[in-house]
């Protein structure tokens, strides 16, 4: 086989790789933070701004249904298959020690510590003295994205850096608001914010699998240059041939970001709109 089409062939496996390694953690975040933005403004519909209690999982069905925990079930799995599948270097299948892979790995890694502790205690203590708890654990692993975004090993620069740098900013808001549902779980506004922060951190790792590995839509005037070697080399950048060129490629990103932004929040306000106006029980603050 000629040399050239074996360089095609790895540059392929490559791109399909990472980019399917954006698609598919990221639009389960997305989904998981659409099934909270839906719950807790059901939940507030329901029991009112006086009664609203935030959750940091939602039951499947009844709570007394055995697909009740079918959430949590869910991210555990998932957490420990997408382990698996960093430390096996997908879509390689080697035992390959690389620094970048096993911190990715170490971000599912405090995903599963978080939901399997809430599972075991939500399935033994069935009580609400673990919220606090499960509220530092689920902060605890928005902390270590960002950490670990932050300190990344491989070399994200330029275009691909920026990106990344975006990302951090969603990833910080989530902590935030994960922190403030912990000290006020009966705040809306924190509950609501929190569910909307995974779901954009999901679009925006979507939204990055697509514009920094499919060569055709890489912005006008930057090309993708794939790395090859250790842990030190970039897995893929996008690199930009003149100023001009780096500096509209980074104003779109920024219209990205507020149009991603701008999706979720009209289908907030469907959700919101969804339900009717009710009136509450004596004693109820009216909120406009």
């Amino acid at each position: 086989m000629p040399k050239n089409h074996l360089s095609q062939l790895h540059i392929n496996t490559t791109l399909m790789g990472t980019l399917v390694g954006h698609l598919v953690p990221g639009s389960a975040l997305a989904l998981l933070g659409l099934w909270h933005i839906i719950n807790t403004v059901r939940a507030y519909h329901l029991k009112g701004p006086n009664h609203f209690r935030s959750r940091f999982w939602h039951p499947f069905m009844s709570p007394s249904s055995k697909l009740a925990y079918m959430e949590l079930f869910l991210i555990v799995s998932f957490s420990i298959f997408s382990i698996v599948m960093q430390v096996l270097d997908y879509p390689l299948f080697s035992f390959a020690f690389k620094l970048n892979n096993y911190e990715h790995a170490t971000m599912f890694l405090h995903l599963a510590i978080y939901a399997g502790f809430t599972l075991i205690t939500e399935m033994v203590q069935k009580t609400d003295i673990w919220f606090e708890v499960s509220g530092i654990l689920a902060a605890s692993v928005f902390g270590q994205e960002l950490f670990l975004l932050h300190y990344h090993s491989a070399d994200h620069v330029g275009l691909e850096g920026y990106y990344h740098w975006l990302m951090q900013l969603i990833v910080f808001v989530s902590l935030l608001s994960a922190l403030s549902t912990t000290i006020f779980p009966s705040s809306f506004p924190s509950s609501l914010v929190l569910s909307i922060s995974v779901v954009f951190q999901g679009l925006w790792f979507i939204n990055m699998g697509f514009l920094l590995w499919v060569p055709e839509l890489v912005p006008k005037g930057c090309t993708i240059r794939l790395g090859h070697g250790g842990d030190s080399d970039m897995h893929g950048a996008v690199m930009c041939g003149t100023h001009e060129a780096d500096f509209r490629a980074r104003a779109l990103a920024n219209l990205q970001f507020s149009w991603i932004l701008g999706g979720i929040l009209i289908f907030v306000g469907f959700v919101c709109s969804f339900y009717p106006k009710k009136g509450y029980p004596s004693g109820s603050v009216d909120r406009v």
